[in-house]
């Protein structure tokens, strides 16, 4: 097993990665004081999985399993509810531990009940996808969708511990799999250039789950992400946060446009990614070799390149709905190279113009 520590001062908290986590008991037994347990899931991974973490949590907790629909598209104020009235139904109090057994939509939602029922109660994040192992769990961000914009409406709010079992990977589908791969490549792409050419070479094992492949790049990509969140928590204007949004302007613009659980999220980032890749290249910044390798990689990952028909007028309309626009100005995050990148508004409009009509083939 390997341990990260998100440094945050008394907000600071440990991040597992290793194989049979979920039925370690000296991890829960560590981190798990509360007599009230409510676990949060989803219908495709509560079957899966709720008892083996019931059975690890043992006999003397009272346990309240709440079962939500899967997908984006139940990640809103109606699917929130329903977690505070199993709370409230069965007298929780601040007291009561939450935990998040699923993927990227369970995390952000319980993490945002949990940050706002009572004021505040205390919850751990089990994450059961490589995009939420690798991201999503990662940082404090939860939140739900609105209509108009995507996590529109949430709190920065950190988890006790994060518990990042390889062994849950074992039943995601491909699609799924690859998905997760879109963040992997992000934090090679902004901050990592070695970890960009690990990827290049190990993507093969990636794909055929390796479960050794797969926890170095859990580990490095949450070791990325730790830097960034300690650096920058609640993403200030410092801006060092926020380039970990890279592609996800362009990929947020997609989900909402097609509709929620359309596209996955991360095929909506790793086209976004393309995105930003191809505007970064016009504008001159990133090379042509670099943005070719960039292309080749999120391909190799399974991964779409190419949005969907989306007319210019609803991409920037969209585009404006994003939390990073300001004075309506759309703030991307754009590369200079393999491993750096800047969030700006200082770039050509007439090249995004070009970015959103190319077909990218």
């Amino acid at each position: 097993m390997k341990t990260l520590n998100i440094n945050l001062g008394d907000r600071s908290y440990p991040i597992y990665i290793g194989q049979s986590l979920l039925s370690d008991k000296e991890i829960f037994h560590r981190h798990v004081k509360a007599k009230t347990i409510a676990i949060v899931s989803n219908d495709i991974v509560a079957p899966l999985y709720l008892n083996i973490l019931i059975k690890t949590l043992g006999k003397d907790k009272n346990i309240i399993p709440i079962v939500l629909s899967d997908g984006e598209a139940h990640k809103n104020l109606d699917t929130l509810n329903l977690i505070y009235d199993a709370l409230l139904t069965n007298k929780a109090g601040r007291n009561v531990l939450l935990i998040a057994l699923g993927g990227g939509v369970i995390g952000d939602i319980c993490g945002f009940a949990a940050a706002s029922f009572m004021r505040g109660v205390d919850f751990i994040q089990i994450p059961t996808t490589l995009l939420s192992q690798v991201d999503s769990s990662v940082g404090g961000k939860t939140g739900i969708n609105h209509r108009l914009g995507k996590n529109m409406v949430g709190a920065f709010y950190q988890p006790k511990c994060v518990v990042a079992d390889i062994d849950l990977l074992k039943t995601l589908p491909q699609r799924e799999l690859s998905a997760g791969l879109a963040e992997v490549i992000k934090y090679g792409l902004i901050r990592d250039s070695e970890f960009f050419y690990w990827l290049e070479t190990n993507m093969g094992q990636l794909i055929n789950k390796d479960s050794a492949t797969l926890i170095e790049a859990v580990e490095r990509s949450c070791l990325n992400k730790a830097e960034v969140v300690e650096a920058d928590e609640l993403e200030s204007d410092k801006n060092i946060r926020a380039t970990l949004n890279l592609g996800h302007t362009f990929g947020h613009a997609i989900e909402n446009a097609v509709g929620y659980g359309k596209w996955l999220h991360g095929e909506a980032v790793a086209t976004g990614i393309t995105m930003a890749a191809f505007m970064s290249k016009e504008l001159g910044w990133l090379s042509s070799s670099d943005y070719q390798r960039v292309i080749q990689l999120i391909k190799l990952a399974g991964l779409p390149i190419t949005p969907p028909d989306i007319s210019e007028e609803k991409f920037l309309d969209l585009m404006r709905s994003d939390k990073k626009t300001k004075d309506n100005q759309i703030n991307l995050v754009l590369q200079t190279s393999i491993g750096r990148a800047l969030l700006t508004h200082e770039y050509d409009p007439e090249i995004l113009s070009k970015t959103l009509n190319n077909n990218f083939f």
